[in-house]
């Protein structure tokens, strides 16, 4: 096994495992892409590790310069730890109800942490780092919603592994949220055989699945305006908060374990399968369990997790 220069050189090319044990349906195989193996331990090290270097090839970035982000999510660890080992100061905008797993993965970084109003969610954080990135010009905002390597990441990386691992491949399902996984790997695979299916997974308005956005809320990611994401998907699927908490805890009778938003794209895959004769669905484990442990979604009473739920971002 080779000795790598950095630990940012074993972003991606992430497993793949078989997971049919979970299929409804004998004729439909479903593999998934385990991209908690990550270093950062999320698919998104490879969205912030493309958004850096981008800034840095063109000039944007310099030794001792400060980097703005908002996140709810994985992003802002991902960020945090690049920003660590390249010498940039970090500073998030979170919204304060997150998870005590998420404040301290941020802290080990070393990131400064801008509390938002928990009642803004997601969305009033990005909008308080707009205004507080155009007040400082001189910080690199990479805005993870419209920065176009964001799915340059997934068309350049994720998409060509899944067609190099598992070319049989006939749907592919993932998660909503910034939708950089989506158009990346969506454009990729449909331009290998356009007959593949694009599923994308979202919550139901007005409520919560973390990592996950409903677009017919008001906010759609220019990521996917960009992308043609409307012509380029195939299905749209809402999945339930429950739903995804009671597949989460599904995933580990096959040895996953994962977050809350892998079991809502496994719900979905799930039904796909069921509703498809025969074929091999691709779903993206978006990230470990681990950061997930004090939501107990695999011990507590599942109308209790699902309440907590409610009321904390778990990211």
């Amino acid at each position: 096994m080779a000795v790598h220069d950095s630990v940012l050189d074993l972003i991606g090319n992430t497993p793949m495992v078989d997971i049919s044990k979970l299929s409804p349906n004998p004729r439909v195989r479903i593999v998934a892409k385990l991209e908690g193996q990550n270093p950062g331990g999320s698919v998104k090290d490879r969205a912030a590790k493309y958004m850096v270097e981008d800034a840095e090839k063109n000039g944007i970035l310099e030794p001792g310069a400060t980097v703005l982000e908002s996140s709810s999510g994985n992003t802002g660890i991902a960020l945090a730890m690049i920003c660590r080992m390249r010498g940039y100061r970090f500073k998030v905008l979170l919204p304060e109800n997150v998870s005590i797993e998420r404040r301290q993965s941020l802290e080990v970084w070393g990131a400064e942490i801008i509390d938002s109003p928990a009642s803004e969610g997601s969305n009033g954080a990005m909008r308080r780092a707009q205004d507080m990135a155009a007040e400082h010009p001189d910080w690199f905002f990479p805005f993870q919603y419209g920065n176009a390597a964001n799915p340059k990441a997934h068309y350049e990386g994720t998409g060509p592994e899944i067609w190099r691992d598992c070319p049989e491949i006939t749907h592919f399902v993932a998660g909503l949220g910034t939708a950089g996984t989506l158009m990346g790997v969506g454009r990729y695979l449909k331009e290998q055989r356009p007959d593949i299916k694009l599923w994308a997974i979202e919550p139901p308005a007005g409520e919560m699945v973390d990592g996950l956005k409903n677009i017919d809320e008001g906010f759609v990611p220019p990521v996917f305006v960009n992308g043609d994401g409307f012509e380029l998907l195939d299905r749209r699927l809402i999945v339930r908060p429950r739903e995804s908490i009671e597949w989460t805890r599904r995933l580990t009778e096959v040895g996953v374990f994962a977050g809350i938003s892998s079991g809502a794209i496994m719900a979905a895959a799930a039904r796909c399968a069921e509703e498809i004769d025969e074929g091999v669905i691709v779903t993206i484990v978006c990230d470990s369990g681990w950061k997930y442990l004090s939501t107990g979604a695999w011990t507590a009473d599942l109308d209790e997790v699902e309440a907590r739920a409610k009321r904390i971002i778990y990211f």
